[in-house]
């Protein structure tokens, strides 16, 4: 199975916040073929920095969580134009980091795992998802 996890699911892992223990299961499985969006990379560092991570500390956790996936996916002009439409057709708001990580997934025929409220209004035949979030909204 393919997974493209969102910065959501990164950061609830290096953080062992809830949902953190299906994203290491995620790591561990055997035939999981993992991707990374590669804005997740530049938001999860921006994330680590805003709370309180020293510059050295997130370049090491880029480079661990790195080392994890089998793909650093690129947003080229197919995934930037598959963003715009997944923005268009969902009801809320989409950012555009989210749609642009979304539209990997979707361009990667991957499900998405994430923990943001974002996602959650992507209209599920556009794009699979695995809601680690799901408990604190059920």
């Amino acid at each position: 199975m393919r997974y493209v996890l969102d910065t959501s699911a990164l950061l609830a892992h290096y953080r062992q916040e809830m949902g953190w223990q299906p994203v290491q299961a995620l790591f561990e499985a055997d035939g999981t073929e993992l991707i990374l969006a590669s804005v997740s990379l530049t938001e999860f560092g921006r994330r680590l920095r805003e709370l309180g991570a020293a510059e050295d500390e997130v370049e090491e956790a880029l480079a661990s969580y790195q080392l994890l996936f089998g793909e650093v996916a690129a947003v080229d002009a197919a995934v930037a134009r598959a963003a715009f439409v997944l923005g268009c057709r969902t009801q809320r708001r989409l950012p555009l980091v989210d749609a642009l990580i979304a539209a990997v997934a979707q361009s990667r025929e991957a499900t998405l795992v994430h923990r943001d409220e974002h996602m959650r209004a992507i209209p599920s035949d556009l794009v699979r998802q695995q809601d680690l979030g799901a408990a604190l909204t059920g």
